[in-house]
């Protein structure tokens, strides 16, 4: 990926040669992928030059760039509608996306104005605000903006901004800050209780109320000096021509205050006026206590990434010139041995190079037993290393480990945005507006039925003061950072809300077999050599010492669990060297052994011109449950190899698992049919599908789907990645390769079946909560909107009732922490 935008030079000097103009700001350069020809950059430029407001375009094919200028008098050119136009004439944007760390925001309202202000910055693509975590993910074209620009955006919007590191936990609270604020709060609980019970006195005798005058002295701290907060956020709504949740509680608390001095400085008679004083300071101390529990469990909910982040060390002990050097984790590079004594933490992904161990594996991958580690074996950093003094040669740092990646699926998830929210979004943009209109029509209403100024005031305080977008703007995110939390505590990673939303819905899923429902650690089960003759009676001991050897020669670079297998089953026994090795996915491996052709594989791919014999034989060992595997020399078959690989001992359990929630189960598998069918019926799997290219899984699963089916696709190896990528919903198997951790929405981190039940339970758990969440949340103001008005609801009780809505609405999403997996060998659900 490029840094920056090339702007290419324009205009020539009077003596002709070509001088470079400076930059044109109104240009937007775009990186394009995906352009292999001159028809392509053309179809690029006609997408482009057909978007809103671009006058001129030019595409570079050589340099994979795209330049587009506005119209003359024309608006900005929008990164978004511009990348938009290239993904629906079929190619791709590079972007680059920023995580910003936002404070001051008060609401849904003050998330969606932080929203559009980003997404209004130069070279935007896309912005996501996340109300619970306080933070912001953006999209954007490399070149055209940077984070330190992003985070100036939302800070001129009035949010305060900055830059956070990718991946990183949301920061926990400066406890200084937290102590401040809890002080505070009592200091303010305690100028306010005066007025509590002087509320409760007055129910028994109403003269038992205290002078008029000490009323103000004891709310105006709280609603001044305590309560500042919300005039700070009520001003800064103001001055970017808005309104939030602060502007309703300022409005409401000042006005009842205010108010009540007018009628205390202007009562000259005997008797004594009807003062609000007490709504004041109740509303600032309620809606504080409010806050202070909404924070703390914000914080609860996304103490899983806190947490994850917390067991990467901040160094690393590394030899280095035969001396052990503590150093920062930054400065670790891949192949530096890194020294780990017994309890210490892994800091970096890599293999082990001397002496044994048991690496407590359980924070990372929800494995609860430790895992024993010998030369050669992978260490995963943030692992607790057991009683054994080991070295470990780094091959992933950084944000390439494991546990990074892992805490940036998992923060990428938390900061998305679920498709309800965007609803829930536009209706918070006029909520508050809407608020204050109706606070101002209940105080002409009751002004016009001339019930007095007093019970008008009053009912248009209550409006304003039990209205409350908070919980609108809380109720998803909460439950989205609870629940994705709670998955990846359980080992279940959950890549963004789109594949959570997915896989609420699967209604099929889909497994392939070695690897996912099997071990993936095949052996090999019987070997048979056909004689001259083909019928594959030739099962000397030398000859199948011979076969293996061949088998062995081909298959040593191989990554395949059928290659290393074969492999292992040859032992020391001495072979040919091997050259242009070339394995061909789906099919089989070839290589030139002493100038001959050798292919392994499948029968079409290693053994076209196979006899019926020979075709009986493989036929029989395939209906014992095994793998067959062909060898053959220049389209000579030479024999088979029949391999076993044992199901996983949760395999039939999650099966049944996932009928019980009505889901269907498919196994797509590249084996021969008896084989696969062996397996599928010891498992329960409803249909099977054999024989299969990694291409045709991909099409099956395309020709489910076009049948509207609901599909997941279950995998873990290269082969896997097409199906992975055209399912609903792609699951990747723990231990699996790379590429298909990278293709699937949702990762497993422990090779357990059950996980997939799992996946679907949370994800399920997690809408639930979504919908419940938002149900209250609108029926709450539904309900106490109109009661406000009416003057059934004292402002004191309203506020108590406005901190009380957002409480819920997070405690709620809470309970999700509640949620255990059934892979852990207990119930599942909330």
């Amino acid at each position: 990926m490029k840094d920056a935008a090339i702007h290419m030079p324009q205009g020539r000097s009077d003596g002709g040669a070509d001088v470079a103009s400076p930059p044109d700001h109104a240009a937007l350069g775009l990186e394009i992928t995906g352009m292999t020809c001159a028809g392509c950059a053309g179809r690029v430029e006609r997408a482009l030059s057909a978007a809103p407001g671009v006058g001129e375009v030019s595409v570079n094919l050589a340099l994979e760039r795209a330049e587009a200028r506005p119209a003359v008098g024309a608006a900005p050119l929008s990164a978004a509608a511009l990348a938009a136009a290239v993904r629906e004439a079929g190619f791709g944007v590079r972007e680059r996306s920023a995580s910003l760390d936002v404070s001051g925001m008060t609401c849904a309202g003050c998330a969606g104005r932080v929203e559009r202000a980003l997404a209004a910055a130069p070279g935007v693509i896309s912005a996501e605000v996340n109300l619970a975590l306080e933070q912001a993910r953006v999209a954007y074209v490399p070149g055209a903006t940077d984070p330190a620009a992003l985070a100036r955006a939302a800070t001129e919007a009035g949010y305060p901004a900055r830059p956070a590191a990718e991946g990183a936990a949301p920061a926990a609270p400066d406890r200084d800050d937290a102590r401040r604020e809890r002080a505070e709060l009592i200091a303010s609980a305690a100028l306010t209780l005066p007025f509590v019970v002087q509320m409760i006195a007055m129910q028994v005798d109403p003269a038992l109320r205290m002078p008029g005058w000490l009323e103000p002295l004891l709310a105006a701290p709280v609603l001044f000096g305590f309560g500042r907060r919300f005039f700070r956020g009520a001003w800064g709504a103001l001055r970017a021509r808005t309104a939030n949740m602060d502007t309703l509680v300022a409005l409401g608390a000042s006005a009842a205050f205010f108010y009540s001095l007018v009628m205390l400085l202007g009562h000259a008679g005997p008797g004594h006026p009807h003062l609000y004083f007490e709504a004041a300071a109740v509303i600032v101390t309620l809606v504080l206590a409010g806050k202070a529990l909404e924070a703390r469990a914000k914080r609860a909910a996304s103490a899983a990434l806190r947490e994850l982040m917390a067991l990467r060390p901040d160094t690393a002990r590394v030899l280095r010139g035969g001396v052990e050097t503590d150093v920062p984790i930054a400065e670790v590079s891949v192949g530096d041995m890194v020294v780990l004594r017994p309890g210490e933490r892994a800091p970096v992904d890599g293999v082990l190079a001397r002496g044994e161990s048991e690496f407590d594996e359980s924070l990372v991958t929800g494995e609860p037993m430790p895992v024993p580690r010998r030369k050669g074996d992978p260490v995963i950093a943030g692992s607790v290393n057991g009683t054994g003094a080991v070295r470990i040669r780094a091959e992933r740092i950084g944000a390439d480990t494991t546990l990074a990646r892992i805490a940036a699926m998992v923060a990428g998830a938390q900061t998305g945005k679920a498709p309800v929210q965007r609803l829930v979004d536009r209706i918070a943009a006029v909520f508050v507006p809407g608020v204050l209109a109706f606070s101002a029509a209940t105080l002409a209403g009751w002004l016009i039925a001339g019930q007095g100024a007093d019970a008008a005031f009053s009912a248009a305080v209550s409006v304003l003061v039990i209205a409350c977008p908070c919980a609108l703007g809380l109720a998803t995110p909460t439950a989205l950072v609870a629940g994705t939390g709670a998955g990846a505590r359980a080992g279940v990673l959950i890549k963004d809300i789109e594949a959570l939303e997915r896989a609420a819905h699967v209604d099929l899923v889909a497994f392939d077999k070695t690897g996912t429902l099997t071990l993936g650690k095949p052996e090999v089960a019987e070997v048979a050599v056909f004689d001259g003759d083909g019928d594959g009676d030739g099962d000397g001991d030398g000859d199948q010492a011979g076969l293996m050897a061949l088998a062995a020669a081909v298959q040593q670079g191989s990554e395949h669990p059928l290659g290393r297998a074969m492999v292992a089953a040859a032992g020391d026994a001495p072979r040919a060297e091997a050259e242009g090795f070339r394995a061909v996915v789906g099919e089989g491996a070839e290589a030139r052994v002493a100038g001959a052709l050798i292919r392994i594989g499948r029968e079409t791919f290693a053994a076209p011109g196979a006899s019926p014999d020979q075709q009986a034989r493989a036929a029989s060992m395939a209906e014992a449950g095994r793998t067959v595997v062909w060898i053959a020399r220049d389209g000579r078959p030479l024999g088979l190899i029949a391999l076993t690989d044992a199901v996983r001992e949760d395999a039939a359990e999650a099966v049944a698992a996932l009928k019980s929630r009505g889901i269907a189960t498919l196994m797509l598998t590249g084996d021969a049919r008896p084989a696969a069918q062996a397996v599928a019926a010891r498992l329960g799997i409803d249909e099977v599908r054999a024989g299969m290219t990694p291409e045709g899984k991909a099409a099956a699963i395309a020709e489910l789907s076009a049948a509207g089916r609901r599909v997941a696709m279950v995998g873990d190896g290269i082969n896997d990645a097409p199906a992975l990528a055209a399912a609903e919903l792609g699951v990747a198997m723990g231990g699996g390769a790379d590429v298909a951790m990278e293709t699937a929405g949702v990762a497993l981190m422990r090779p357990r079946a059950m996980l997939v039940a799992d996946a679907i339970d949370i994800a399920r758990a997690t809408g639930r909560k979504i919908r419940q969440n938002l149900f209250w949340a609108f029926a709450w103001n539904a309900i106490c909107l109109p009661v406000a008005a009416a003057g059934l609801l004292d402002p004191a009780v309203a506020g108590a009732a406005m901190a009380l809505s957002s409480v819920s609405v997070v405690s709620n999403s809470l309970l999700l922490a509640r949620w255990t997996p059934q892979a852990a060998g207990r119930g599942s659900v909330t």
